[in-house]
């Protein structure tokens, strides 16, 4: 499940509230008062709470001049990310992740974005490869999904995103892979989206249904590599 990404400024008062007890419990303020505590002006205090509320992250009641205030589930989730993101810069200790996960069809539109050429020229300077025209859908089993959402708050080589015809295709993320540990491909993901690591796409330069003689419900093991480790090794040849 994708979550989408908020501003920064947001993404602190949203932090302060936590740490303040806005959950799981609930606090008691005055715009003003939350102001002191942002550092920031009673105008932006108040913006922020608006915005917060908008994108359902936070439940708010007011109680004449002051306001109860939580931090919904949904709020949680974008914390876990900085959460998650933050441990692995510290920690940095693993520089690779072993899961597996049971392929389904998606919707087909993999192949229309990977046969982009701003994307391909990327794929094939970065990742080191040209990736077959399609993407390999897999949803990874419930025990090793805490160690993609991990993977995702790693290193990861950046794909660009670019203007073609007018139209805008947005960046990515991957992490170079080994399927079934033999076969080269990457994992990839939209930049502005973080998962819960129930699902992932992956590309390869092989038909990997084909070369893996794959079909629907089968299960996969991936072994995906962070981009640190990618630093590691070629500095090292």
């Amino acid at each position: 499940m994708a979550v989408e990404e908020i501003k920064p400024s947001l993404l602190i008062t949203l932090y302060k509230l936590i740490e303040v007890g806005a959950y799981p419990d609930e606090v008691i303020f005055t715009t003003t008062e939350l102001a002191k505590l942002l550092g920031a002006s009673q105008q932006t205090a108040s913006r922020h709470l608006i915005e917060l509320e908008k994108m359902g992250l936070i439940r708010r009641v007011k109680l004449g001049r002051r306001e109860s205030i939580k931090i919904t589930g949904n709020g949680v989730e974008h914390l876990e990310s900085m959460f998650l993101t933050l441990t692995r810069a510290f920690e940095m200790k693993k520089t690779e992740t072993v899961f597996e996960g049971t392929l389904f069809s998606g919707l087909g539109e993999g192949a229309y974005y990977i046969n982009q050429e701003g994307y391909k020229r990327q794929f094939i300077g970065k990742l080191g490869f040209q990736p077959y025209p399609g993407t390999l859908n897999l949803r990874v089993r419930e025990e090793d999904r805490e160690e993609v959402r991990l993977l995702e708050a790693s290193p990861f080589v950046l794909i660009e995103g670019f203007t073609n015809g007018g139209r805008s295709f947005g960046p990515a993320k991957c992490y170079l892979s080994k399927l079934a540990s033999s076969v080269e491909g990457a994992i990839i993901a939209p930049v502005r989206t973080h998962y819960s690591g129930d699902v992932v796409e992956l590309i390869s330069p092989k038909f990997l249904r084909k070369e893996l003689n794959l079909k629907d419900g089968d299960t996969v093991k991936v072994t995906a590599f962070s981009s640190a480790f990618q630093k590691a090794s070629a500095s090292q040849k």
